[in-house]
């Protein structure tokens, strides 16, 4: 089956970065994680992690909006010392996560090896699944390698995006979800994935645009071996497209009557769907994006060869133009010379076919941190290169759309980027790239927000704990015990990696988990309040406001 084609390609797929020689085990320490004190109705335990609701996401926004309210554009002047204030303190800043997600890496002491063999010919069939040669053993519940917390005190709390988990399946959190309903989805998926006693089966029912459902499968595998015993019997439906598939209308007298459907994203005011990390994640073989853990260390490098003060003081964008609507009509904003006309972008449409005939050597995303802003739009609904260009460390310009993905609803408007309204998207590109030459600290901040979400908040320890409190909660609502549907074939990562060779192969070494979790889950933070949903929406509106009022002002 003929899985790549530059020119029907559903994503941006914008700057690709060439692969490098699969990494060695990892060998990490595991300090002490601080003790934190146990929750009450009133009050979270203390994390030392970057704050992405609450106090935060207040203060951040606040800052934001001081910036816009308390002067005029373009003479806007910042409270520098209030501002530089927040900074390290966690009101608005980002705090690196300390214990068991930012440890050193310095020795494989008390760490549980996962094992991984390929035979002699290099292939591995289904017989090496079977035998239970890749499973991770289960650490005992004296084993030194898990981490031990004072009676009553959780681990550190996930980040408020984790919140979402509840309101993904709060359609069924009081009738639950039968195999019916699970088997409902089928029309709308391309795979179904069934665990059972820490075993991965999948059953395909149609094609999967590239190798998205080759690298879904092979992050599950990697939970599994991340967590041994730990991941729940579960049966999902996958849908691995970009449009909508499950519509909330046709459920709104019984919204527990909608078949469950895991998806990467979702019209979150359309669509009833379960949000899992998407496939590159683990690496997109076919236009050489490398595994986001590999990824996200070769930006930050980049990110410190170059500083924001010594980058391109323009707007850019390259990408695919052919996907969307949205993404042709970015285009307008193209400066044209002979009109007089200046949007303060740069965009360029990328050449898939010649990109494809040199293997993608001379693109990389690394090497687009060096425009001071970048441009996020969608492609058929949402875009991967949302978490490429959060990552630059420049502040992200992110036309307005109505699909999220699983970390995106935890993102703030003035605090991690900036909003963009589509109806005046040149004129409100020019105002953000104008408005941050003129506030280079500023403006900088809001990159380094950004920038350190992408870092600490979905660091990979963080992807995989999201995927398991999904499945945990998931679990709790099936109202049947899941079997191993009777077409489905098993998976390990011998299966899956040691046949392969090329890109994808290089790929899954690269991700491939090398040994046991040290230390528990963070701890899954209640559901949205009503009110927090609504103190959330006016916050945003209000930053929109002030940026359209500006604009009507100039």
């Amino acid at each position: 089956m003929k899985r790549f084609s530059p020119a029907d390609d559903e994503e941006e797929k914008a700057a690709l970065a060439p692969p490098s020689p699969p990494a060695g085990a990892e060998m990490v320490d595991d300090p002490a994680v601080e003790h934190q004190p146990s929750p009450s109705p009133t009050t979270k335990p203390c994390r030392n992690t970057s704050t992405s609701g609450g106090v935060g996401v207040v203060i951040g926004t606040i800052v934001f909006l001081a910036l816009l309210v308390r002067t005029e554009w373009i003479h806007i002047h910042l409270d520098a010392d209030y501002y530089s204030s927040l900074a390290g303190t966690g009101a608005g800043g980002s705090v690196s996560r300390r214990g068991c997600h930012f440890r050193a890496r310095s020795s494989t002491a008390h760490l549980i090896p996962i094992p991984f063999s390929c035979d002699a010919n290099g292939t591995s069939g289904l017989a090496l699944c079977r035998s239970g040669a890749s499973l991770a053993p289960e650490p005992s519940p004296s084993s030194s390698s898990r981490k031990h917390y004072s009676p009553g005190v959780p681990p550190p709390w996930c980040p408020d995006y984790f919140r979402h988990i509840h309101t993904d399946l709060g359609p069924w959190r009081t009738a639950g979800i039968t195999r019916d309903a699970v088997e409902r989805a089928q029309r709308h998926a391309e795979l179904r994935l069934v665990v059972v006693s820490g075993r991965a089966y999948v059953e395909k029912y149609r094609p999967s645009y590239q190798t998205r459902d080759v690298f879904t499968e092979w992050g599950i595998l990697q939970l599994l071996a991340r967590y041994p015993g730990r991941v729940p019997d579960v049966d999902m439906m996958f849908g691995t497209g970009d449009v909508i598939r499950v519509r909330a209308a046709d459920y709104h007298d019984d919204p527990s009557a909608a078949p469950p459907l895991f998806r990467y994203c979702k019209d979150v005011d359309k669509e009833v769907a379960i949000l899992w990390p998407d496939w590159s994640f683990w690496g997109w073989s076919e236009v050489n994006i490398r595994p986001w853990a590999a990824l996200i260390e070769e930006v930050g490098r980049e990110n410190a060869r170059l500083p924001w003060r010594d980058r391109e003081p323009y707007a850019f964008w390259k990408g695919n133009p052919g996907v969307s609507e949205a993404r042709r009509d970015l285009f307008r904003c193209n400066n044209d010379s002979a009109a007089g006309k200046d949007w303060n972008t740069r965009l360029f449409k990328q050449d898939w076919a010649a990109a494809a005939r040199n293997g993608f050597k001379d693109s990389s995303l690394a090497k687009q941190c060096r425009y001071r802003y970048k441009i996020y739009v969608a492609g058929r609904a949402w875009s991967v290169s949302e978490k490429y260009i959060l990552a630059c460390d420049s502040p992200m310009l992110a036309l307005d759309t109505p699909y999220r993905d699983f970390f995106s609803r935890g993102l703030v408007a003035g605090k991690h980027y900036w909003p963009i309204n589509l109806a005046n998207k040149c004129r409100a590109i020019k105002l953000a790239v104008d408005w941050g030459n003129a506030h280079p600290d500023e403006a900088r901040h809001m990159g380094q927000e950004g920038s350190g979400f992408a870092r600490e908040e979905m660091d990979m320890e963080l992807v995989y704990e999201y995927m398991l409190h999904v499945l945990t909660q998931y679990a709790a609502l099936l109202r049947y015990k899941p079997t191993v549907p009777e077409k489905a074939v098993e998976l390990c990562p011998e299966s899956m990696a040691c046949p392969r060779s090329g890109r994808e192969r290089d790929f899954m070494m690269e991700s491939r988990e090398k040994y046991v979790a040290t230390c528990e889950p963070c701890t899954l933070p209640p559901p949205f309040t009503a009110d927090e949903v609504l103190d959330m929406a006016v916050r945003d509106d209000g930053v929109r406001s002030k940026l359209l009022h500006i604009m009507d002002g100039d």
